[in-house]
């Protein structure tokens, strides 16, 4: 089942004992609590893990300005973009060595490929990362709605529980990734 950004806060407030939420506009505390907090804890929670759902490739373009020093060629970052796995040239998605900087990416290669993590829409969350997104927002929903602080430590530690099987449950979805050009591996063989 998707949920909405307002299905998954409404979630979390019924964990702690408060009222649902219809809009983030309706006035009321929880509703105020949601609107600010929601947006950061979400990016935060999809860029702690590499998640298959969130992960995406991408061909960058080049701007025009180079960078002051250190390397050659800075290329725009995608709107959606929370954080970088790595980058590539050609069909490889990896193995070019980069910084990001001043939201660049900046690169010795003249054509570049970026894995990263990204935004996307709440629709397309799995199941597990929804449990995980609303444990986590009701820990953070805590205090300012329930001013209980022990509630609010078990809540963290339940969270962090639902983290720990929402990155299980997102890594048995890809084939593990092999040992490549390892010193040790070449002279096994």
């Amino acid at each position: 089942m998707a949920l909405s950004a307002i299905a998954l806060c409404s979630r979390a407030l019924l964990k702690i004992g408060a009222a649902t939420i219809a809009s983030f506009e309706e006035g009321s505390a929880e509703a105020e609590v949601a609107a600010n907090l929601y947006p950061s804890i979400r990016d935060a929670l999809l860029s702690a893990h590499p998640w298959n759902f969130a992960t995406g490739q991408i061909s960058l373009p080049q701007l025009v300005t180079a960078p002051v020093a250190d390397y050659a060629y800075a290329y725009q970052l995608p709107a959606d973009f929370l954080r970088a796995l790595s980058a590539g040239i050609g069909g490889r998605g990896f193995g070019v060595s980069y910084r990001i900087a001043e939201n660049r990416l900046h690169a010795d290669v003249d054509n570049l490929v970026l894995t990263y993590v990204f935004r996307p829409e709440e629709v397309s969350f799995p199941p597990f990362f929804d449990q995980s997104l609303i444990a986590r927002l009701a820990a953070e929903f805590c205090i300012p709605l329930t001013e209980s602080t022990t509630r609010a430590e078990m809540l963290f530690r339940l969270a962090e529980d639902e983290f720990r099987r929402a990155k299980l449950a997102d890594g048995q979805q890809d084939t593990p990734q092999a040992l490549t050009d390892f010193p040790l591996v070449e002279v096994r063989s």
